[in-house]
């Protein structure tokens, strides 16, 4: 009996071994296990809540365009992507914390501690758990962000300027444009219209309203286009105030938006790589110093993941060691994030204004972890030394 204790105990070197977090244990696994579920399902809910919030300023594409469930759902599914590379760094930074007060609740850090574990040997689980978020982090900033919102922007443009037009409800005043309204009063199962009113306010030298007995709706060039037959346009003379009318037989309208460049869509720095953000074209000269600012933020920021957790792990496990815990040093570490988020937004406004202060950006990205780091894994700080005593 006494044989199988002493055979099941840890040898000496596997003690020293537990002791500088130089092998794997199950301790490892079970911290990696627990910090990485919970990152998973913070950020999964936050992203759902966010996503459930930013997509109501699309309910408008349904109610008033006629659009279906399932391309509202396609089209606000792109916004994912971009709203997951913003939370990840700040859900890493709380499941770590929550994680490790958890444990130090629970007794469990002070057990890990008593069996000689190190600072670092207790922080390397949730280490590893930020590396892997850091790199999804750089997969969104540079690969999957300005792919989905390009698919998003171009989507809701052929929306708004393509097939929202042949989607005109019976009835309704529809307003494809802010300068442009169609008014159908039916439809024949063969795609005729009947009883066709369109406000057209694009030039504001020609404001006119077109009513026709009949109409159809066909796809131009650059556009989708109403061929209306036996109608009025009706205009006002702005010089002489008369209202000039023209019949016609037929006529043809182009209800595509007037602003687009022949069907053209600038593009946003949001969408595009990051070699054009580093290197604008000179099309975007004005725009240059945001351009780079935004280049240097998707470089800088996957980083702010391992910069907070870090600041997460000072937060548990540096300082003075409470058997029970404490919520002090939670406290201040929220009130220290939230001063974080605040200089990195400032920080990016102020980079985007002045191309010389880019690296504040990195500073924000990277000096608080690495503080954090030589506070909790560094050689401790005596701020006096002991005096030898006299003979």
């Amino acid at each position: 009996m006494n044989k199988s204790r002493v055979a099941s105990r840890p040898s000496l070197p596997q003690k020293a071994a537990m002791r500088s977090g130089k092998m794997l244990t199950r301790l490892d696994f079970y911290i990696f296990r627990q910090v990485l579920v919970a990152l998973f399902v913070a950020t999964g809910g936050l992203t759902a809540l966010i996503w459930l919030t930013q997509s109501l300023r699309f309910v408008d594409l349904v109610v008033n365009r006629g659009l279906s469930l399932v391309v509202f759902l396609h089209l606000t599914s792109l916004l994912i992507p971009s709203f997951i590379a913003v939370i990840l760094p700040i859900t890493t930074y709380v499941v770590i914390q929550f994680t490790y007060q958890r444990m130090a609740t629970d007794r469990e850090l002070t057990v890990m501690r008593s069996a000689g574990l190190s600072p670092w040997a207790l922080a390397r689980p949730a280490l590893a758990v930020a590396l892997l978020a850091t790199i999804a982090g750089y997969s969104l900033s540079l690969w999957a962000v300005p792919a989905s919102l390009n698919d998003f922007k171009q989507f809701q443009w052929e929306i708004r300027n393509r097939l929202a037009a042949f989607l005109l409800q019976d009835g309704v005043f529809t307003p494809l444009s802010d300068k442009l309204t169609v008014y159908i009063r039916s439809r024949d199962p063969d795609g005729t219209l009947h009883g066709v009113l369109v406000d057209d306010a694009r030039n504001p030298n020609a404001h006119a309203t077109i009513l026709a007995e009949r109409g159809r709706l066909i796809d131009g060039p650059s556009g989708p286009r109403v061929l209306l037959m036996d109608g009025s346009r009706q205009e006002i003379d702005h010089q002489s105030g008369r209202l000039d009318m023209l019949t016609f037989k037929q006529n043809e309208i182009d209800l595509a938006d007037a602003t687009k460049d022949e069907g053209a869509r600038p593009p946003d720095m949001s969408e595009v790589p990051l070699g054009d953000l580093l290197n604008p074209h000179p099309y975007f000269a004005r725009d240059r110093s945001k351009w780079l600012a935004e280049g240097h933020k998707r470089l800088s920021a996957p980083l702010t993941t391992l910069s907070y957790a870090m600041v997460g792990l000072f937060s548990a496990l540096g300082g003075i060691f409470r058997r029970h815990g404490g919520i002090a040093r939670p406290l201040v570490t929220v009130g220290v994030m939230v001063l974080l988020l605040a200089f990195g937004l400032a920080f990016g406004t102020l980079g985007a204004r002045d191309n010389n202060l880019l690296f504040l950006m990195w500073l924000h990205a990277t000096v608080p972890g690495l503080i954090c780091a030589w506070l909790l894994f560094g050689p401790p700080i005596r701020l006096f030394q002991p005096q030898p005593a006299e003979a």
